[in-house]
């Protein structure tokens, strides 16, 4: 008699949202989310503020916290909350649309796989690259890619949209996204996948796919991004998680997209702004004063500069 095969058990799946000035993107995300079947165990969603949250604070299956304002802080929040007894958390940005084989997908990896600790999946289209996508356009674009066969590949890092974590060696090691990245943490991602990487290994799940809308509201303004753009990039090789050449060629990337934006007059992207960032920070760089946090004194100088204006404007 042939014994039967065993079969992985059944992982406990939460989904993590970090959302901030999007609640209408945010409460049809998670009700789209909240639609599919099977579903995850547990939504969980930090916001700064409540107001950034309207409509979900009495949602079944959904665990609304208020943490700190910026994309790190509010994770690692979500990870205290997600607990112990929560085998895999799957970060979805607040405008990410999951195809509906997405979730079992991601489980089923991890299930058969117990040295895979993250993941990340296909995106199918990503809105930031454009003007954005609508999420009837990004069901639309799901629909029409239909099912794909399962593959599992290796990967640098996951893609912050879209990164699935088994918790188990981020409890036993302490390990947290680096809240030196303030706000929009620019690159966290690759911080957070190579410090998981040491304890496992990381990979693409061509299987699960999603639309990353790209919904502009809610982001950082040209100057600041363009600041993390540089200032991230070198914080990351400071602390290993990026070499010098990935840090190099990152930054060249970004610096040359923002200068022929700038030159073509990019209409869905503030090129200026981001480049006008990029060359303050390679100035920090060279003065010594680099960080990723002086993006805070760039928000506090960019909120006076609007408040003057509109005093201005006022006594007009």
């Amino acid at each position: 008699m042939i014994a039967p095969t065993p079969q992985a058990p059944k992982l406990k799946i939460a989904v993590g949202i970090a959302s901030a000035g999007r609640p209408a993107t945010l409460l049809e995300t998670v009700t789209y989310i909240d639609s599919l079947q099977p579903h995850p165990d547990r939504i969980i969603v930090c916001v700064p503020n409540l107001d950034d949250a309207a409509g979900l604070s009495n949602r079944e299956g959904v665990k609304l916290m208020v943490g700190p304002r910026g994309l790190t802080c509010q994770r690692n929040r979500i990870i205290e909350a997600a607990g112990a007894d929560t085998d895999v958390l799957i970060f979805l940005d607040d405008d990410f649309i999951p195809a509906p084989g997405f979730i079992p997908r991601m489980a089923a990896v991890f299930a058969d796989n117990p040295d895979v600790v993250i993941a990340t999946g296909d995106v199918l289209a990503d809105g930031i690259l454009g003007k954005g996508l609508t999420q009837s356009e990004a069901i639309h674009i799901i629909e029409t890619a239909g099912e794909r066969g399962e593959q599992v590949t290796e990967v640098y890092n996951a893609y912050g949209c879209n990164m699935a974590v088994r918790l188990a060696p981020v409890v036993r090691h302490g390990l947290a996204f680096d809240e030196e990245l303030p706000l929009y943490g620019w690159l966290e991602d690759v911080d957070f996948s190579r410090a998981m990487a040491r304890y496992g290994r990381s990979v693409r799940i061509s299987g699960a796919c999603g639309v990353h809308l790209g919904v502009k509201t809610g982001r950082q303004p040209g100057k600041r991004l363009g600041y993390s753009q540089v200032a991230n990039p070198v914080h990351l090789m400071r602390k290993g998680t990026m070499s010098l050449t990935r840090a190099l060629a990152q930054i060249g990337r970004n610096i040359l997209a923002n200068a022929g934006g700038t030159m073509l007059n990019d209409p869905a992207v503030d090129r200026r702004g981001r480049l006008n960032g990029n060359f303050l920070a390679l100035s920090d760089l060279l003065g010594g004063r680099a960080s990723p946090m002086r993006i805070l004194e760039l928000s506090q100088s960019s909120n006076r500069e609007v408040s003057s204006t509109s005093i201005a404007a006022k006594r007009r």
